[in-house]
Order: C-alpha cells, then sequence, then structure tokens
C-alpha cells in the first residue's frame, strides 16, 4: 500500500485543519488505518485509528474530544480533522496501514505500511 498525507499548514491556535491521506497499490476496505505524529526530537505519538469498516475508533487522550478520525473507501482515504488545535500539536503527521484487525495497534512499527507526512504547525 502507498499512502500519500496532504492538508498540513500552518495554523492559528483554537484553529482547524483537516488532513487526508490517500492510499493506493492494495484493497483499501481491508486496512485499518492509523495517524501518527512526530515532533521534533521526539518519538512518534499514536494519535488515532480506525477500522477497516470505519465502524469503531479509537484516540490518544490528548486529542480526544478535539480531533476525529474518518474514512471513504470508496476514494480510498482516510481523514484527520483537526480542531481547537493547541501549540503542542506541531509535528508531522503521517498515516499508516494494517491488515491486522480487531486491535488498535498503537506503535507506528506494528503497522505494515507507513506513509509520508505533511507538516502541521500551530502557533500560539
Amino acid at each position: 500500500v502507498q499512502l500519500q498525507a496532504s492538508g498540513g499548514g500552518l495554523a492559528q491556535a483554537g484553529g482547524s485543519l483537516r488532513l487526508s491521506c490517500a492510499a493506493s497499490g492494495r484493497t483499501f476496505s481491508n486496512y485499518d488505518m492509523g495517524w501518527f505524529r512526530r515532533a521534533p526530537g521526539k518519538e512518534p505519538e499514536f494519535v488515532a485509528a480506525i477500522s477497516s469498516s470505519g465502524s469503531r475508533t479509537y484516540y490518544v487522550n490528548s486529542v480526544k474530544g478535539r480531533f476525529t478520525i474518518s474514512r471513504d473507501n470508496a476514494k480510498n482515504t482516510v481523514y484527520l480533522q483537526m480542531n481547537s488545535l493547541k501549540p503542542e500539536d506541531t509535528a508531522v503527521y503521517y498515516c499508516a496501514a494494517t491488515s491486522s484487525g480487531g486491535y488498535f495497534y498503537t506503535r507506528s512499527e506494528e503497522y505494515d505500511y507507513r506513509g509520508q507526512g505533511t507538516l502541521v504547525t500551530v502557533s500560539s
């Protein structure tokens, strides 16, 4: 699976951005998807995950109530709607795919595929 994230940019604190991750190469609907972020000098951090059908989601506590993960299997795309952004959300965000369903993995290395990231910068 090839994954390409887009939609990053500069936002003010309290603002919103919507990230997209387009997938190609295999049957997108067979994969659970996750979003991760990596801030400068830090390890990758799990942000959110969604099941292959889109019926189940899971979030890290720090983004609950602010971020929403969704997917459109007809468009082979997963989204991350980010509201009420904070400066600490600044990072490179990337998506990942795993064919191992039934459990939400929160470590990037547990996913089969990872895409290139998109930079999100939140100013105070």
